[in-house]
């Protein structure tokens, strides 16, 4: 049976959620949850979305963004599958951690984004973890709440769309007794919104679907990605472009750069940057996330992959 096709456009908000395996645990402890959060960091950076709020419970998350670019797939399957093989080589452990695809809601921000975070922030209280949804840490309330920019949400950009002011925000959150699910109100399992809004998006969603030349086009933008962070590398190390790709002598650090940053700066999966380098997926995850960790180690590699990055224009 085929997957049914997501609606995936620019200037799209979507409520995302997904949950461990058999309903089980994805986060066991605090640096679960902290390293969780550098992913969307760096998938924000990489595919420029907007994060306007998120709740990390321990056996599912949420996040509300806003896409620039349709590409909110390659989004999630880039915050899913680093933090999988995160997991998994941390616990020695192998196999899915999700259940399944992430669930995804098209939502209409003008009419929904107020209930909306209010019903995410307020997830900890509901689940009895906290009383007061400001004592939980693993949500973006706080920044709300202290109407500054924690380096995760996009604080500036919610204040434009909320419906009051951030201290009004607060009594909404904390004075409400009942709070109702927006989510019930979603429509074909898929869009939150009212009758225009879900007209507007059908008609989208049929004309992406019968559009002849979509995948076409993401096809050239893909490429176009591809050598220019190649050429970059290949340039500041004085090699040939398919040396880069090809090679498989060490040390193979003009090769680890390459993966790094397509994955730190394209669109493209890891499926698709290990054809052009003859690696399989999993092989690419590891050596861009082993390869982060000796630039942690390392800050004359930080500063020399910073130097490459700046001469990317993609």
């Amino acid at each position: 049976m085929a997957r049914p096709h997501r609606l995936q456009a620019e200037d799209c908000f979507y409520h995302i959620t997904s949950r461990g395996d058999d309903r089980k645990k994805i986060f066991l402890h605090g640096t679960d949850y902290g390293k969780f959060l550098e992913y969307v960091i760096t998938a924000k950076e990489r595919f420029k979305f907007y994060l306007h709020a998120y709740c990390l419970m321990d056996n599912h998350y949420h996040l509300f963004l806003e896409t620039t670019q349709a590409n909110l797939s390659q989004i999630m399957h880039y915050i899913n599958g680093a933090y999988t093989i995160y997991y998994n080589v941390k616990r020695k452990r192998c196999g899915h951690l999700f259940q399944g695809r992430f669930k995804s809601i098209l939502v209409e921000q003008d009419a929904y984004f107020s209930e909306l975070t209010r019903y995410m922030h307020l997830n900890p209280v509901r689940a009895k973890i906290v009383v007061n949804p400001s004592d939980y840490p693993w949500s973006s309330y706080n920044a709300y709440r202290q109407s500054k920019n924690d380096g995760i949400i996009d604080i500036n950009r919610v204040k434009q769309f909320l419906s009051m002011d951030l201290r009004q925000y607060r009594g909404f959150v904390e004075d409400v007794k009942d709070c109702p699910d927006p989510l019930k109100n979603v429509y074909a399992g898929f869009i939150l919104g009212g009758a225009r809004f879900i007209k507007d998006k059908l008609n989208q969603l049929r004309d992406e679907v019968e559009s002849k030349d979509f995948a076409h086009k993401r096809a050239v933008k893909n490429i176009v990605e591809l050598r220019e962070v190649i050429n970059a590398v290949a340039a500041y190390f004085k090699l040939d472009s398919e040396q880069i790709c090809k090679s498989n002598k060490r040390p193979m650090t003009a090769k680890k750069v390459a993966l790094y940053l397509l994955r730190r700066k394209t669109g493209l999966t890891n499926a698709q940057i290990g054809v052009s380098f003859g690696m399989k997926l999993a092989a690419v995850s590891k050596a861009a996330l082993s390869f982060e960790r000796q630039m942690a180690e390392n800050k004359g590699l930080k500063k020399m992959v910073e130097h490459i990055s700046s001469k990317v224009e993609v």
